[in-house]
Order: C-alpha cells, then sequence, then structure tokens
C-alpha cells in the first residue's frame, strides 16, 4: 500500500488545496467537511456553518455568550466556511463554481451596545507659573 491510498481521495484533494504550511487551519476545515457525518450536500453545508460560526448559548437571550468553535475572527469564521464547505464538494462530487457560490446562512451580527451619555469635558484651568512660596528653598 502506498502513502497515497491511506488518504481518502476527498481527504488528498484538501491536501493538495491547501497545501501551503501557513494553510494548515484551512486544510483541517476542509477535511471537516470531507468527514462530516450529513447524507446530502445540503445538510454538509449546514455542519459547516455549525462548525465555523460561533452561535448564541442561552436562547432566550440571544447574542448574551457564545461557544467558540471557530478558528478566531470573523474573517477567519469565513475562511473556515469556505474551506469545509470545498470538502463538501469534493465529497458529494459537486462542481468547484457551485461551491465557491455558497455563502453562509447566519443572523445578522447584534447591534452595537448603546453607550451611555458622556460625561461633559472638564474646563481645564490655564497654567500659572509657580509663586515663591511653591519653591523649596532648600538646595539638595
Amino acid at each position: 500500500m502506498i502513502p497515497q491510498q491511506w488518504t481518502p481521495p476527498c481527504g488528498s484533494q484538501c491536501t493538495h488545496k491547501y497545501a501551503a504550511l501557513t494553510q494548515i487551519p484551512w486544510r483541517v476545515f476542509c477535511k471537516k467537511g470531507c468527514d462530516a457525518d450529513s447524507d446530502s450536500w445540503e445538510d454538509c453545508v449546514s455542519d459547516c456553518s455549525e462548525i465555523c460560526y460561533k452561535d448564541p448559548v442561552l436562547k432566550d437571550r440571544q447574542w448574551s455568550a457564545y461557544i467558540d468553535r471557530s478558528p478566531g475572527a470573523a474573517s477567519y469564521s469565513e475562511e473556515c466556511f469556505h474551506a469545509c464547505v470545498a470538502g463538501c464538494g469534493y465529497k458529494f462530487e459537486v462542481e468547484s463554481e457551485e461551491v465557491n457560490k455558497v455563502k453562509p446562512k447566519r443572523p445578522p451580527p447584534p447591534p452595537p451596545k448603546p453607550q451611555g451619555p458622556q460625561p461633559p469635558p472638564r474646563a481645564k484651568r490655564p497654567m500659572q507659573p509657580p509663586s515663591d512660596e511653591d519653591v523649596p528653598t532648600s538646595s539638595a
């Protein structure tokens, strides 16, 4: 058995697509798409969304707390999603044009928290030269 036969074809395609050393995280998420337990292309894409994005923990209080499943920042979540979907495409033999068109179905981000009223700026007193009383008369 030669080494190429040890890896399933889907995983090999992910390795080839994300071959650069700096793309190791995306290779991992591509392989997660290959290894997803889904039975259809649509389910696989949905699984990628769950893998790569943060969702609210409490149902009644949206955006209250998060479980971080993604590799970090929002742009990383998007890259993770696209890599995972690429793996799904390899698994279900979907054309790359269709794979590239897929967008995550995510709720809009939470609105920014309103900030309370800002305290009025303090008026600055003009600098006055020190008087003779403020300067010590002893020397070191």
